[in-house]
């Protein structure tokens, strides 16, 4: 009998491994394989959460408002006045809006979720030809074994970098990135992942400029910043489980990237923690749900907010949803214009930070929840410190 998320105790050429050790290798050797878990009546302890963290029944649902990207992009003034009210209301609360009248075809939008089914029904020797390693950010990774062995989340992810910046004589990025790690039969996937990516680019930087009118700094402020950005797009599949109620599909947790832009199929399962407690977003194939990141809060000067959210999961049907994670240009210096410091704005709320420090203190040293950009602050603070000692 095939044993799917198994520990296995090995032994080691370490006469006395560390605990940090045992650990590392206790989280190697779990396997997160859907097909096989979905015949065993039980899910393993691992992917079992707190009572207090289980999912609720029936939420209520979250009232978020559709902004017309069409009318504020065509400089129509009432529909750019009525989009700048909306989502500056939204974004002080909570963050989370939808997007409507947003130009990103159709056709493109199916074709984009028919590949991550082509991808993730994979026998699961194959999607680990893109297997993420530990500490890092891109690949496939299933369940997020290798990084945690408590509380894991009931899905599979494939992430990957873009960048709209040109990189003289090579393939675009996203179509180098399937072709180089799992061949040159995965070319229509890389091309159809890179026009999905190409759309998304354009859609945050629209979204950049209506963020920047309801913050009162100047519309290309923002789009300024993001224009030439290093991003990363994941694919998101939530198999079918047969305890939903035990478990999640993705944890608590505040996105620490600048601007989500999310694709729901038809499937429910996205949830948002407002006023102390969790309610839900209901699909719309038409629109997309766009959400505040940390990097965006900092750079907001706290004035708009990230929020803690969640994805649960059903006994019945696979889900699936598309996320572009917009992100700055790795040299850039993340620090919010004058226009947001001043007697009319609170005082200065985070120090100045590079998006690749803020990653890589949520891939190696914090799992990321509703405090990642108090925590981060104080680790910038504390190694500034250090290294002006040394």
């Amino acid at each position: 009998m095939p044993i799917t998320c198994a520990i296995n105790h090995t032994s080691t050429s370490t006469p006395h491994p560390t605990n940090s050790t045992k650990i590392n290798d206790l989280k190697r050797s779990m396997i997160f394989d859907a097909t096989l878990l979905n015949h065993e009546s039980n899910i393993p302890p691992q992917f079992v959460w707190p009572d207090h963290e289980k999912p609720s029944s029936n939420p209520p649902e979250l009232e978020v408002p559709f902004i017309d990207m069409g009318g504020f992009l065509s400089g129509d003034p009432a529909a750019s006045r009525r989009a700048s009210e909306l989502v500056g209301e939204a974004c002080k609360k909570h963050g989370f809006f939808l997007v409507v009248n947003h130009g990103v075809d159709r056709e493109l939008i199916s074709l984009a979720h028919l590949c991550m089914d082509r991808f993730f029904q994979q026998p699961l020797c194959k999607k680990q030809m893109a297997q993420r390693r530990v500490g890092e950010h891109c690949g496939y990774a299933s369940s997020f074994t290798g990084r945690f062995s408590s509380k894991l989340p009931w899905k599979e992810t494939l992430s990957f970098e873009y960048s709209p910046i040109d990189r003289e004589g090579s393939s675009p990025i996203v179509e180098d990135y399937f072709v180089r790690t799992l061949g040159e039969d995965y070319g229509h996937l890389g091309r159809v992942y890179q026009d999905y990516c190409d759309a998304m680019n354009k859609l945050s930087l629209g979204i950049m400029e209506l963020l920047g009118v309801s913050l009162g700094v100047t519309r290309t402020c923002f789009r300024d910043f993001f224009e030439q950005n290093e991003s990363i797009m994941r694919l998101n599949y939530y198999p079918p489980c047969q305890k939903p109620d035990q478990t999640l599909g993705t944890g608590p947790h505040c996105d620490p990237t600048s601007l989500t832009i999310l694709h729901q199929d038809t499937v429910g399962g996205l949830q948002v923690f407002v006023d102390q407690e969790w309610r839900s977003i209901r699909p719309n194939i038409n629109a997309f749900v766009v959400n505040i990141g940390d990097t965006f809060m900092a750079l907001s000067n706290g004035i708009y907010k990230s929020c803690l959210h969640r994805a649960v999961v059903n006994d019945q049907t696979a889900r699936k949803s598309l996320a572009f994670f917009l992100c700055p240009k790795k040299d850039r210096v993340v620090s919010p214009p004058h226009g947001l410091l001043g007697c009319s704005n609170p005082a200065r709320m985070y120090p100045d930070f590079r998006w690749p420090s803020l990653l890589e203190f949520t891939q190696k040293h914090y799992r990321a929840d509703m405090d990642t950009l108090m925590f981060f602050s104080k680790w910038i603070i504390e190694r500034k410190k250090q290294e002006q000692e040394t």
